[in-house]
């Protein structure tokens, strides 16, 4: 079973994933930080982590960035799940060190498979 890490600060915006992923065959972990998630990282070496980009305490620039820097963790997907305007979210994303990037509101039918693809190459 793959394990995602979402750090996200905004609660509706949590519940939603969880619903929406909830009959997939995943083990969702919460982090409602920046430093949180990132501690939560190097505990559990999640498969797969979402991040929002504008957390409370660290900027999900800096968050990238420090996974990316952690070994155990250097090849994890990071996705950002951001609600910045779609013509400039991937492209941001990209710049800011994520592997990929889905727009806010999510679309819950798509977003099952928009996470199934970063686990199709395992």
């Amino acid at each position: 079973m793959k394990t995602i890490l979402q750090i996200e600060d905004n609660l509706a915006n949590k519940l939603l994933i969880e619903r929406v992923l909830e009959p997939h065959p995943y083990h969702l972990l919460h982090a409602a930080d920046g430093e949180t998630g990132v501690s939560l990282a190097i505990e559990q070496k999640p498969d797969l982590i979402l991040i929002d980009m504008g957390l409370p305490d660290l900027d999900g620039q800096t968050v990238v960035t420090l996974l990316k820097q952690i070994p155990d963790l250097e090849n994890v997907p990071i996705v950002a799940v951001t609600a910045w305007p779609a013509e400039v979210a991937e492209d941001m994303a990209r710049r800011y060190g994520c592997d990929g990037c889905i727009t806010k509101p999510i679309d819950i039918r798509q977003f099952p498979g928009q996470i199934a693809a970063f686990f199709a190459n395992d």
